[in-house]
Protein backbone atom coordinates (compact mmCIF):
# COMPACT_ATOMS: atom_id res chain seq x y z
CA UNK A 1 0.00 0.00 0.00
CA UNK A 2 0.98 3.65 -0.47
CA UNK A 3 2.53 4.30 2.72
CA UNK A 4 3.12 8.25 1.79
CA UNK A 5 -0.57 8.81 1.67
CA UNK A 6 -0.84 6.73 4.88
CA UNK A 7 1.62 8.79 6.42
CA UNK A 8 -0.14 12.09 5.49
CA UNK A 9 -3.37 11.06 7.82
CA UNK A 10 -0.78 11.42 10.54
CA UNK A 11 0.19 15.03 9.41
CA UNK A 12 -3.89 15.77 9.64
CA UNK A 13 -4.18 18.35 12.13
CA UNK A 14 -6.58 17.76 15.32
CA UNK A 15 -9.74 19.83 15.22
CA UNK A 16 -13.33 20.30 16.28
CA UNK A 17 -14.13 18.06 12.90
CA UNK A 18 -13.56 14.65 15.46
CA UNK A 19 -15.89 13.79 18.01
CA UNK A 20 -14.49 12.94 21.60
CA UNK A 21 -10.92 14.24 20.98
CA UNK A 22 -9.29 16.49 23.82
CA UNK A 23 -10.25 19.72 23.27
CA UNK A 24 -6.55 20.60 24.46
CA UNK A 25 -5.07 18.54 21.23
CA UNK A 26 -6.47 21.24 19.11
CA UNK A 27 -3.55 21.99 16.57
CA UNK A 28 -1.64 18.99 16.84
CA UNK A 29 -1.34 16.53 14.21
CA UNK A 30 -2.61 13.22 14.68
CA UNK A 31 0.86 11.69 14.83
CA UNK A 32 1.99 14.27 17.56
CA UNK A 33 -1.17 13.34 19.43
CA UNK A 34 -0.28 9.30 18.92
CA UNK A 35 3.18 9.81 20.02
CA UNK A 36 1.92 11.53 23.45
CA UNK A 37 0.19 8.36 24.10
CA UNK A 38 -2.77 10.01 26.35
CA UNK A 39 -5.04 7.94 29.07
CA UNK A 40 -8.53 7.73 27.09
CA UNK A 41 -10.13 8.10 30.75
CA UNK A 42 -7.39 10.68 32.12
CA UNK A 43 -6.15 12.40 29.17
CA UNK A 44 -8.91 14.81 28.10
CA UNK A 45 -11.09 12.81 26.14
CA UNK A 46 -14.75 14.01 25.92
CA UNK A 47 -17.71 12.00 26.10
CA UNK A 48 -19.33 10.56 23.99
CA UNK A 49 -15.73 8.51 22.13
CA UNK A 50 -15.81 5.67 20.72
CA UNK A 51 -12.71 3.57 20.96
CA UNK A 52 -11.37 -0.14 19.32
CA UNK A 53 -9.41 -2.09 21.18
CA UNK A 54 -5.69 -2.64 20.34
CA UNK A 55 -5.51 -5.81 21.71
CA UNK A 56 -8.70 -7.59 20.25
CA UNK A 57 -8.23 -5.86 16.92
CA UNK A 58 -4.71 -7.50 16.24
CA UNK A 59 -6.52 -10.89 17.87
CA UNK A 60 -9.48 -11.33 14.95
CA UNK A 61 -6.82 -9.97 12.27
CA UNK A 62 -4.59 -13.07 13.08
CA UNK A 63 -7.71 -15.08 13.52
CA UNK A 64 -9.08 -14.72 10.05
CA UNK A 65 -5.66 -14.95 8.52
CA UNK A 66 -5.13 -18.43 10.10
CA UNK A 67 -8.62 -19.58 9.06
CA UNK A 68 -8.21 -18.33 5.40
CA UNK A 69 -4.84 -20.17 5.67
CA UNK A 70 -5.87 -22.97 6.94
CA UNK A 71 -9.02 -23.00 4.52
CA UNK A 72 -6.82 -22.94 1.42
CA UNK A 73 -9.06 -19.19 0.54
CA UNK A 74 -7.31 -15.83 -1.07
CA UNK A 75 -9.26 -13.18 1.56
CA UNK A 76 -10.26 -9.63 0.40
CA UNK A 77 -12.51 -8.12 3.36
CA UNK A 78 -15.00 -5.93 2.87
CA UNK A 79 -14.14 -2.46 3.02
CA UNK A 80 -17.58 -0.80 3.51
CA UNK A 81 -16.88 -2.53 7.02
CA UNK A 82 -14.52 0.17 7.87
CA UNK A 83 -13.64 2.55 5.47
CA UNK A 84 -10.33 2.69 7.07
CA UNK A 85 -7.31 2.80 5.04
CA UNK A 86 -5.09 2.58 7.99
CA UNK A 87 -7.01 -1.10 8.95
CA UNK A 88 -6.43 -1.70 5.13
CA UNK A 89 -3.03 -1.71 5.46
CA UNK A 90 -3.05 -4.21 8.52
CA UNK A 91 -5.75 -6.02 6.46
CA UNK A 92 -3.18 -6.69 3.91
CA UNK A 93 -0.44 -7.31 6.27
CA UNK A 94 -2.06 -10.02 7.77
CA UNK A 95 -2.71 -11.91 3.95
CA UNK A 96 -5.36 -10.66 2.75
CA UNK A 97 -5.22 -10.73 -1.19
CA UNK A 98 -7.13 -7.14 -1.57
CA UNK A 99 -10.00 -5.13 -0.34
CA UNK A 100 -13.54 -5.63 -1.25
CA UNK A 101 -15.42 -2.85 -1.80
CA UNK A 102 -19.55 -1.38 -2.82
CA UNK A 103 -19.45 1.50 -4.81
CA UNK A 104 -17.20 3.88 -6.70
CA UNK A 105 -16.36 6.18 -3.65
CA UNK A 106 -15.21 2.97 -1.70
CA UNK A 107 -13.34 1.89 -4.74
CA UNK A 108 -11.39 5.19 -5.00
CA UNK A 109 -10.70 5.43 -1.48
CA UNK A 110 -9.00 1.86 -1.43
CA UNK A 111 -6.88 2.61 -4.73
CA UNK A 112 -6.30 6.43 -3.09
CA UNK A 113 -4.27 4.52 -0.05
CA UNK A 114 -2.68 2.08 -3.01
CA UNK A 115 -4.98 -0.93 -2.50
CA UNK A 116 -3.39 -2.71 -5.37
CA UNK A 117 -6.31 -5.39 -5.52
CA UNK A 118 -10.13 -4.34 -5.49
CA UNK A 119 -13.17 -6.52 -5.87
CA UNK A 120 -16.26 -3.99 -6.50
CA UNK A 121 -18.89 -6.51 -5.32
CA UNK A 122 -21.63 -5.03 -7.41
CA UNK A 123 -22.57 -4.51 -10.94
CA UNK A 124 -20.73 -0.94 -12.16
CA UNK A 125 -22.28 0.82 -15.03
CA UNK A 126 -21.98 4.27 -13.93
CA UNK A 127 -19.90 5.54 -17.08
CA UNK A 128 -17.72 8.27 -15.18
CA UNK A 129 -16.55 5.30 -12.72
CA UNK A 130 -16.07 3.43 -15.53
CA UNK A 131 -13.84 5.54 -17.02
CA UNK A 132 -11.93 6.33 -13.82
CA UNK A 133 -11.35 2.72 -13.63
CA UNK A 134 -10.56 2.37 -17.00
CA UNK A 135 -8.02 4.96 -16.41
CA UNK A 136 -6.19 3.53 -13.37
CA UNK A 137 -6.27 -0.01 -14.93
CA UNK A 138 -4.56 1.87 -18.35
CA UNK A 139 -2.18 3.43 -15.81
CA UNK A 140 -0.50 0.64 -13.76
CA UNK A 141 -0.43 -2.67 -14.96
CA UNK A 142 -0.34 -4.26 -11.89
CA UNK A 143 -3.64 -2.61 -10.94
CA UNK A 144 -6.27 -5.48 -10.94
CA UNK A 145 -10.04 -4.61 -10.94
CA UNK A 146 -12.79 -6.94 -10.90
CA UNK A 147 -16.44 -6.39 -10.39
CA UNK A 148 -20.00 -7.82 -10.40
CA UNK A 149 -22.08 -8.57 -14.06
CA UNK A 150 -25.36 -9.69 -13.33
CA UNK A 151 -27.67 -8.17 -16.67
CA UNK A 152 -26.87 -8.17 -20.48
CA UNK A 153 -28.25 -4.20 -20.30
CA UNK A 154 -25.32 -3.73 -17.39
CA UNK A 155 -22.85 -5.48 -19.71
CA UNK A 156 -24.36 -2.87 -22.59
CA UNK A 157 -23.71 -0.07 -20.54
CA UNK A 158 -20.17 -1.12 -19.92
CA UNK A 159 -19.08 -1.23 -23.13
CA UNK A 160 -19.81 1.69 -24.12
CA UNK A 161 -18.07 3.51 -21.45
CA UNK A 162 -14.96 1.19 -21.91
CA UNK A 163 -14.17 1.66 -25.52
CA UNK A 164 -11.03 2.74 -26.27
CA UNK A 165 -9.54 1.11 -22.44
CA UNK A 166 -6.07 -0.17 -23.25
CA UNK A 167 -6.98 -3.20 -20.98
CA UNK A 168 -10.22 -4.70 -20.53
CA UNK A 169 -12.01 -4.69 -17.07
CA UNK A 170 -12.60 -8.22 -15.05
CA UNK A 171 -15.63 -9.06 -14.16
CA UNK A 172 -17.63 -12.17 -12.62
CA UNK A 173 -21.50 -13.17 -13.36
CA UNK A 174 -23.60 -12.55 -10.13
CA UNK A 175 -25.56 -15.64 -9.10
CA UNK A 176 -28.42 -14.87 -7.24
CA UNK A 177 -29.13 -16.18 -4.14
CA UNK A 178 -32.50 -17.01 -4.82
CA UNK A 179 -36.22 -15.56 -5.77
CA UNK A 180 -36.69 -12.78 -4.06
CA UNK A 181 -33.34 -11.65 -2.91
CA UNK A 182 -30.99 -8.33 -3.45
CA UNK A 183 -28.90 -8.49 -6.80
CA UNK A 184 -27.66 -11.13 -9.55
CA UNK A 185 -28.80 -13.29 -11.80
CA UNK A 186 -31.66 -15.73 -11.15
CA UNK A 187 -31.37 -18.58 -13.95
CA UNK A 188 -28.45 -20.63 -15.77
CA UNK A 189 -29.98 -19.68 -18.99
CA UNK A 190 -29.87 -15.93 -18.08
CA UNK A 191 -26.42 -16.46 -16.40
CA UNK A 192 -25.18 -17.95 -19.78
CA UNK A 193 -26.98 -14.99 -21.75
CA UNK A 194 -24.63 -12.65 -19.68
CA UNK A 195 -21.82 -14.62 -20.10
CA UNK A 196 -22.41 -14.33 -23.87
CA UNK A 197 -23.09 -10.68 -23.81
CA UNK A 198 -19.70 -10.21 -21.93
CA UNK A 199 -17.53 -12.31 -24.50
CA UNK A 200 -19.11 -10.65 -27.46
CA UNK A 201 -17.22 -7.42 -25.79
CA UNK A 202 -13.70 -6.30 -26.06
CA UNK A 203 -14.03 -4.26 -23.38
CA UNK A 204 -14.98 -6.87 -20.62
CA UNK A 205 -13.27 -10.05 -19.78
CA UNK A 206 -15.29 -12.98 -17.70
CA UNK A 207 -12.84 -14.62 -15.23
CA UNK A 208 -15.49 -15.97 -12.62
CA UNK A 209 -18.25 -16.55 -10.52
CA UNK A 210 -19.28 -14.64 -7.26
CA UNK A 211 -22.31 -13.65 -5.23
CA UNK A 212 -23.60 -13.32 -1.66
CA UNK A 213 -25.05 -16.51 0.66
CA UNK A 214 -26.21 -14.01 3.06
CA UNK A 215 -29.01 -13.06 0.94
CA UNK A 216 -30.49 -16.89 0.90
CA UNK A 217 -34.02 -16.52 1.83
CA UNK A 218 -35.06 -18.43 5.42
CA UNK A 219 -31.17 -19.25 5.50
CA UNK A 220 -30.14 -22.02 7.05
CA UNK A 221 -27.05 -24.70 6.87
CA UNK A 222 -28.43 -26.61 4.35
CA UNK A 223 -30.04 -24.00 2.36
CA UNK A 224 -26.68 -21.93 1.97
CA UNK A 225 -24.62 -24.97 1.30
CA UNK A 226 -27.26 -25.59 -1.53
CA UNK A 227 -26.67 -22.41 -3.20
CA UNK A 228 -22.85 -22.85 -2.86
CA UNK A 229 -23.04 -25.32 -4.68
CA UNK A 230 -24.80 -24.13 -7.45
CA UNK A 231 -22.34 -21.44 -7.33
CA UNK A 232 -19.38 -23.49 -7.97
CA UNK A 233 -21.15 -25.80 -10.46
CA UNK A 234 -22.22 -22.53 -12.45
CA UNK A 235 -18.83 -22.04 -12.77
CA UNK A 236 -17.55 -25.62 -13.56
CA UNK A 237 -20.01 -25.33 -16.23
CA UNK A 238 -18.98 -21.88 -17.74
CA UNK A 239 -15.53 -23.48 -17.95
CA UNK A 240 -16.30 -26.78 -19.57
CA UNK A 241 -17.87 -24.64 -22.19
CA UNK A 242 -14.63 -22.84 -22.48
CA UNK A 243 -16.14 -19.02 -21.30
CA UNK A 244 -12.81 -18.40 -18.84
CA UNK A 245 -10.23 -19.16 -21.99
CA UNK A 246 -8.73 -15.48 -21.46
CA UNK A 247 -8.65 -15.79 -18.04
CA UNK A 248 -5.65 -16.58 -16.04
CA UNK A 249 -7.33 -17.69 -13.23
CA UNK A 250 -10.65 -18.63 -12.38
CA UNK A 251 -12.57 -16.72 -9.54
CA UNK A 252 -15.11 -18.08 -7.27
CA UNK A 253 -16.43 -15.80 -5.26
CA UNK A 254 -18.72 -15.65 -1.96
CA UNK A 255 -18.55 -15.07 1.83
CA UNK A 256 -20.32 -12.70 4.32
CA UNK A 257 -19.46 -12.66 8.31
CA UNK A 258 -22.27 -15.76 9.46
CA UNK A 259 -21.51 -18.12 6.80
CA UNK A 260 -18.05 -18.31 6.10
CA UNK A 261 -17.62 -21.52 7.42
CA UNK A 262 -20.20 -22.90 4.80
CA UNK A 263 -18.17 -21.44 2.06
CA UNK A 264 -15.04 -22.74 3.39
CA UNK A 265 -16.90 -26.21 3.56
CA UNK A 266 -18.18 -26.05 -0.05
CA UNK A 267 -15.09 -24.64 -1.69
CA UNK A 268 -13.16 -27.31 -0.45
CA UNK A 269 -14.81 -29.30 -3.06
CA UNK A 270 -14.60 -27.19 -5.99
CA UNK A 271 -13.20 -29.54 -8.84
CA UNK A 272 -10.10 -29.04 -10.40
CA UNK A 273 -10.89 -26.73 -13.47
CA UNK A 274 -8.52 -25.77 -16.66
CA UNK A 275 -7.09 -22.88 -14.52
CA UNK A 276 -6.20 -22.22 -10.94
CA UNK A 277 -9.00 -21.22 -9.01
CA UNK A 278 -8.83 -17.83 -6.62
CA UNK A 279 -10.95 -19.24 -3.76
CA UNK A 280 -12.09 -15.71 -2.37
CA UNK A 281 -13.79 -14.62 0.57
CA UNK A 282 -15.24 -11.21 1.97
CA UNK A 283 -15.68 -11.68 5.57
CA UNK A 284 -15.81 -7.63 6.39
CA UNK A 285 -17.01 -7.23 9.93
CA UNK A 286 -14.58 -9.64 11.70
CA UNK A 287 -12.46 -6.27 12.18
CA UNK A 288 -13.95 -5.12 15.10
CA UNK A 289 -16.60 -8.06 15.49
CA UNK A 290 -19.45 -6.72 18.08
CA UNK A 291 -21.49 -7.43 21.16
CA UNK A 292 -24.41 -8.25 19.15
CA UNK A 293 -25.95 -9.27 15.76
CA UNK A 294 -22.37 -10.86 14.46
CA UNK A 295 -21.37 -12.42 18.23
CA UNK A 296 -25.09 -14.09 17.43
CA UNK A 297 -24.40 -15.35 14.04
CA UNK A 298 -20.39 -15.65 13.68
CA UNK A 299 -19.65 -19.26 12.34
CA UNK A 300 -16.82 -19.22 15.11
CA UNK A 301 -19.80 -20.26 17.20
CA UNK A 302 -20.91 -23.72 14.83
CA UNK A 303 -17.04 -24.08 14.98
CA UNK A 304 -15.74 -23.40 18.27
CA UNK A 305 -12.56 -25.36 17.96
CA UNK A 306 -11.11 -23.19 14.96
CA UNK A 307 -11.13 -20.05 17.58
CA UNK A 308 -13.42 -17.20 18.31
CA UNK A 309 -13.54 -13.51 17.50
CA UNK A 310 -13.64 -10.72 19.97
CA UNK A 311 -15.24 -7.33 20.27
CA UNK A 312 -13.57 -4.80 19.96
CA UNK A 313 -15.42 -1.43 19.97
CA UNK A 314 -16.77 0.32 23.35
CA UNK A 315 -18.57 3.49 23.16
CA UNK A 316 -17.67 5.35 26.09
CA UNK A 317 -20.88 7.56 27.64
CA UNK A 318 -21.40 10.13 30.49
CA UNK A 319 -24.45 9.76 32.77
CA UNK A 320 -26.13 13.17 32.48
CA UNK A 321 -29.42 12.57 34.12
CA UNK A 322 -30.52 10.41 36.49
CA UNK A 323 -34.04 11.87 36.98
CA UNK A 324 -35.25 8.77 39.04
CA UNK A 325 -34.87 5.62 40.99
CA UNK A 326 -35.47 3.78 37.63
CA UNK A 327 -33.92 5.86 35.02
CA UNK A 328 -30.92 7.27 33.61
CA UNK A 329 -30.13 9.59 30.89
CA UNK A 330 -26.07 9.09 29.11
CA UNK A 331 -24.87 11.84 26.66
CA UNK A 332 -24.66 9.09 23.28
CA UNK A 333 -27.27 8.83 20.75
CA UNK A 334 -28.25 7.53 17.34
CA UNK A 335 -25.60 9.80 15.90
CA UNK A 336 -22.88 8.08 18.18
CA UNK A 337 -23.89 4.33 18.15
CA UNK A 338 -25.19 1.50 16.21
CA UNK A 339 -29.33 0.88 16.30
CA UNK A 340 -30.08 -0.50 13.07
CA UNK A 341 -29.82 -4.04 13.93
CA UNK A 342 -30.02 -3.63 18.01
CA UNK A 343 -29.51 -0.87 20.47
CA UNK A 344 -26.50 -0.77 22.48
CA UNK A 345 -25.22 -3.01 25.22
CA UNK A 346 -24.51 -1.51 28.83
CA UNK A 347 -21.56 -3.13 30.08
CA UNK A 348 -19.40 -1.49 32.56
CA UNK A 349 -19.44 1.74 34.49
CA UNK A 350 -16.02 3.93 35.67
CA UNK A 351 -16.05 5.95 38.57
CA UNK A 352 -12.77 7.40 40.18
CA UNK A 353 -11.01 5.15 38.47
CA UNK A 354 -12.41 2.12 38.94
CA UNK A 355 -14.17 -0.39 36.73
CA UNK A 356 -17.21 -2.61 37.72
CA UNK A 357 -20.05 -4.53 35.58
CA UNK A 358 -22.89 -2.25 34.50
CA UNK A 359 -25.43 -4.59 36.60
CA UNK A 360 -29.02 -3.86 36.61
CA UNK A 361 -28.51 -0.84 33.11
CA UNK A 362 -30.48 -1.15 30.40
CA UNK A 363 -30.75 0.52 27.44
CA UNK A 364 -34.00 0.63 26.26
CA UNK A 365 -33.99 2.98 23.36
CA UNK A 366 -32.12 6.16 21.79
CA UNK A 367 -32.68 9.51 21.12
CA UNK A 368 -30.45 11.74 19.07
CA UNK A 369 -28.10 12.80 21.52
CA UNK A 370 -29.51 10.67 24.57
CA UNK A 371 -29.18 6.79 25.56
CA UNK A 372 -32.58 6.06 27.61
CA UNK A 373 -31.41 3.76 30.45
CA UNK A 374 -33.83 1.76 33.06
CA UNK A 375 -32.29 1.18 36.19
CA UNK A 376 -33.10 -1.74 38.87
CA UNK A 377 -32.67 -1.21 42.21
CA UNK A 378 -29.24 -3.24 42.53
CA UNK A 379 -27.89 -0.31 39.53
CA UNK A 380 -25.01 1.87 41.23
CA UNK A 381 -25.28 4.92 38.94
CA UNK A 382 -24.58 8.85 39.42
CA UNK A 383 -24.33 11.58 37.02
CA UNK A 384 -20.93 12.34 36.42
CA UNK A 385 -20.18 8.34 35.89
CA UNK A 386 -18.81 6.75 32.80
CA UNK A 387 -20.86 3.87 31.23
CA UNK A 388 -19.01 1.87 28.58
CA UNK A 389 -21.40 0.27 25.63
CA UNK A 390 -21.31 -2.93 23.49
CA UNK A 391 -22.61 -2.29 20.01
CA UNK A 392 -23.97 -4.16 17.39
CA UNK A 393 -23.19 -4.32 13.81
CA UNK A 394 -19.70 -2.99 13.08
CA UNK A 395 -20.52 -1.14 9.57
CA UNK A 396 -23.37 1.61 11.31
CA UNK A 397 -20.48 2.10 14.21
CA UNK A 398 -17.49 3.08 12.15
CA UNK A 399 -19.58 5.25 9.79
CA UNK A 400 -20.08 7.79 12.72
CA UNK A 401 -16.63 8.55 13.70
CA UNK A 402 -13.94 9.98 11.47
CA UNK A 403 -11.32 9.45 14.00
CA UNK A 404 -11.61 6.34 16.28
CA UNK A 405 -8.58 5.59 18.83
CA UNK A 406 -6.99 2.86 19.19
CA UNK A 407 -6.54 2.17 22.67
CA UNK A 408 -5.18 -0.66 25.17
CA UNK A 409 -6.53 -2.32 27.51
CA UNK A 410 -5.36 0.06 30.12
CA UNK A 411 -6.83 3.18 28.36
CA UNK A 412 -3.25 3.90 26.42
CA UNK A 413 -4.15 5.20 23.39
CA UNK A 414 -1.62 4.42 20.82
CA UNK A 415 -2.96 5.22 17.16
CA UNK A 416 -6.13 6.80 15.84
CA UNK A 417 -7.76 4.95 12.61
CA UNK A 418 -9.45 7.79 9.78
CA UNK A 419 -12.51 6.97 8.30
CA UNK A 420 -13.76 8.22 4.75
CA UNK A 421 -17.71 7.29 4.53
Amino acid sequence: MASEALTRLAEERVDHRFKGLPPDADGLTVGELAAQRRNLFTGGFTTPVLALSAERLEHNLRLMETYATRHGLAFAPHGKTSMAPWLFRRQIEHGAWGITVAVPHQARVARAFGVQRVFLANELVDPAALRWVSGRLDADDDFRFVCYVDSVRGVELMDAALRGARRSLDVVVELAAGEGARTGVRTDAECAAVADAVAATRTLRLVGVAGYEGEVPRADPGRVRAWLERLVALAAGFDGAGRFSAADEIVVSAGGSAWFDAVAEVFAHIPDLSRPVLKLLRSGAYVSHDDGHYRRLTPFNRVPEEGALEPAFRLWTQVVSRPSAGQAFVNAGKRDAAYDLDLPVAQVVRRDGAERPATGIEVTALSDQHAWLRTAPEADLEVGDWLGLGLSHPCTSFDKWQLIPLAEADGTVVDYIRTFF
